[in-house]
């Protein structure tokens, strides 16, 4: 029996320039086989891939999850700014300007 293949794309935009892996899989393949099979691993920091920072298509993902055909995975980097902390600041600035 021929085990079916299918084609993914593995995707990391770090702070330079973004990497970008086509890998073929065998149909069964999960979200880390297929980062394993990019070999996008061995070119980002130690801490990059977290599994709780994993998407398909900008939708959160289980590590374990099964991909598809065709399947975009994204890697995800940490926040380098609370997003609560970000609106703080923005309503700080924005304050500041109206009472000018």
């Amino acid at each position: 029996m021929v085990e079916r293949t299918i084609h993914v794309e593995v995707v990391y935009a770090g702070s330079g320039q973004p990497v970008r892996r086509r890998v073929a899989l065998a149909d069964g393949s999960t979200v880390m086989q297929a980062i394993a099979a990019s070999g996008i691993v061995v070119m980002l920091p130690g801490d990059a891939i977290d599994p709780a920072r994993l998407g398909i298509f900008a939708q959160k993902v289980a590590p374990d999850r099964l991909v598809q055909e065709g399947d975009r995975i994204e890697i995800y980097r940490p926040l380098t700014l609370d997003p609560m902390e970000a609106r703080r600041r923005r309503a700080r600035g924005g304050a500041s300007r109206r009472g000018q």
